[in-house]
């Protein structure tokens, strides 16, 4: 299952991440989304784990604290095709 994590500290890796959910369950990937030509986190990941390690995480995750910020967890929703048309 692929989890979105939103409001992250701006200081939190990948690693971080995949740590932070190590505890549910074997994270099979980790990523913080980074701007492109900042290079700067842009404040959301996602996380990708089985199932049942993902319901757990999102349910004792969500809306915690971290570094200061209270985290979104929530299972993650596909990207519609027609959000970035090209112009």
């Amino acid at each position: 299952m692929k989890i979105y994590v939103g409001n992250l500290p701006w200081r939190m890796t990948s690693a971080d991440l995949e740590e932070l959910f190590a505890q549910f369950g074997e994270v099979r990937s980790a990523n913080v989304v980074m701007d492109r030509e900042t290079g700067r986190s842009r404040g959301f990941g996602f996380v990708e784990m089985n199932d049942d390690g993902a319901r757990s995480a999102i349910e004792e995750l969500n809306e915690t604290e971290v570094h200061s910020r209270r985290i979104r967890v929530s299972q993650a929703r596909e990207r519609s095709r027609d959000r970035r048309p090209y112009r």
